[in-house]
């Protein structure tokens, strides 16, 4: 199924890009967005076949690409609306929609991947086609943030890579076989300690560029808030996503490796300056999507804090990684309606959005609940498990700053969504306000419903898949 899954997305792809008619576009990604579920529910009902040799649906994956096809679809309709109407032409509506779907397709693979070597080539992939949302603006901004963000995760895949070749030097006589990461897992607690150390430092740089991490989380920073917010949403959260997948397949052969409580340590410190950067950033950001992206990566370093505590962070490190997934795009997918309305990102010119979209204010509150973990958003009910597994692994020392960091963020988001939702704007003129569909709120209300649902009573499919995606670690 992967196969044919990856041949005819990228015929779509192609049909797309060079189609110029409106109509005939939506046909096609609506059939894309067919195919992109069809292919999931393939892969649930074959999870654990191997696929292509490369490809292989465990618990992790069928996770992250459901979660990947429900975001799909609010993320290729609502961008009709959130693509400026008046820059608007059928060339660059095609390119835009042609590099969404191999975005979408990339992703899928790299979640997919049980080869390191195969799941590098596609988050490769996953950065070409981001470059071309990036750019979709044409203008001065964009394409500084372009070119940014194809250095940076150039430079990011480039450590990768050599991190890959070192990892083929720990092998030893394993060789290319050694690669995919069974065989990884079973190998892990013989290969060569100093090369398998160096290897796991150059990965786990490498993919912060996707993660949103210290040190390469400054890649994503630009392209969230240059990118049309449809394509941002799928940076700040499946997109993510990806990075984390390359570190915790990894991660797996790492914990039953005698490296484990050393890459700990690793993990543990680039977690804390993520959050302690961005604190920092968050409470002087007057840009609202780069407040977001300072958001998911103080997220990002959430989740990983629970990787290195072990135990029950490591359930809950997945469980916070998916309901960020629906929150922070659902928050973009809404921040898109708050520029049709401003014109401005500037929260300085933002305010008394209740009077103007009372839906979307309505989101506005909700999310705000949502992603600074508050009863009854689900990620207080992973974060909780996170700071228990903190406490209980003796990293009280940590615990303590980061309890101090997240309520300074939860201070500066409040008093910015207030700001937005309550305070007269400045300079606006409100005979030239936009109509909203309010239509279009809808998708962000089942974003953030399954925000609570599934962190207050997630059904028991679920759970099992997230206990089977850590069962290999060491508790």
């Amino acid at each position: 199924m992967i196969g044919i899954y990856l041949t005819t997305a990228l015929i779509i792809s192609g049909l797309v890009f060079f189609n110029r008619n409106k109509q005939i576009n939506k046909s096609l990604v609506t059939l894309f967005i067919l195919l992109q579920w069809a292919f999931t529910i393939y892969e649930y009902l074959h999870k654990g076949i191997a696929e292509l040799s490369y490809f292989k649906p465990d618990a992790l994956a069928i996770l992250l690409l459901t979660t990947l096809s429900i975001i799909s679809i609010p993320a290729l309709f609502h961008s009709y609306e959130y693509i400026y109407p008046e820059k608007e032409n059928p060339k660059t509506r095609s390119i835009y929609y042609s590099a969404m779907i191999i975005l979408i397709t990339a992703i899928g693979a790299s979640y997919l991947s049980n080869h390191i070597a195969v799941t590098w080539i596609f988050i490769e992939i996953t950065t070409l086609s981001a470059s071309a949302l990036i750019f979709h603006r044409r203008n001065s901004g964009s394409l500084e943030a372009t070119w940014k963000y194809i250095f940076v995760c150039s430079i990011s895949l480039t450590f990768v890579f050599i991190g890959i070749l070192f990892l083929s030097i720990a092998l030893g006589n394993e060789g290319e076989q050694g690669l995919y990461f069974d065989s990884l897992l079973k190998q892990a607690s013989n290969l060569n300690t100093f090369w398998f150390k160096l290897s796991f430092v150059f990965i786990f740089v490498g993919f912060t560029a996707k993660l949103g991490l210290v040190p390469m989380y400054t890649a994503g920073i630009d392209a969230k808030d240059k990118a049309p917010t449809p394509a941002a949403a799928l940076f700040s959260s499946v997109l993510m996503n990806v990075g984390f997948v390359g570190i915790f397949r990894l991660y797996i052969a790492v914990a039953n490796s005698s490296i484990h409580s050393w890459a700990n340590h690793v993990i543990m410190i680039a977690a804390f300056l993520s959050i302690f950067i961005a604190t920092v950033y968050v409470l002087k950001v007057k840009n609202i999507k780069r407040m977001l992206a300072y958001s998911s990566i103080e997220h990002m370093g959430i989740v990983m804090l629970g990787i290195a505590a072990g135990g029950i962070g490591y359930y809950a490190a997945i469980l916070h990684l998916i309901l960020h997934s629906f929150a922070k795009s659902s928050l973009f997918f809404q921040i898109g309606q708050v520029y049709n309305i401003y014109k401005s990102k500037n929260l300085y010119y933002l305010g008394n959005y209740f009077k103007y979209n009372l839906p979307g204010a309505i989101i506005i509150l909700i999310a705000f609940i949502c992603i600074t973990a508050m009863p009854p958003s689900g990620l207080f009910i992973s974060e909780f498990y996170i700071f228990t597994s903190l406490f209980k692994s003796g990293y009280l020392f940590v615990l303590l700053p980061v309890l101090i960091l997240l309520t300074m963020i939860i201070w500066a988001i409040g008093k910015n969504f207030l700001k937005l939702l309550f305070t007269p704007p400045v300079n606006f003129d409100e005979t030239k306000i936009e109509k909203v569909n309010h239509i279009e709120t809808f998708s962000q209300f089942i974003l953030l419903g399954l925000v609570v649902y599934l962190g207050i009573n997630p059904p028991a499919v679920f759970v099992d898949l997230i206990h089977e995606a850590v069962k290999n670690l060491i508790f």
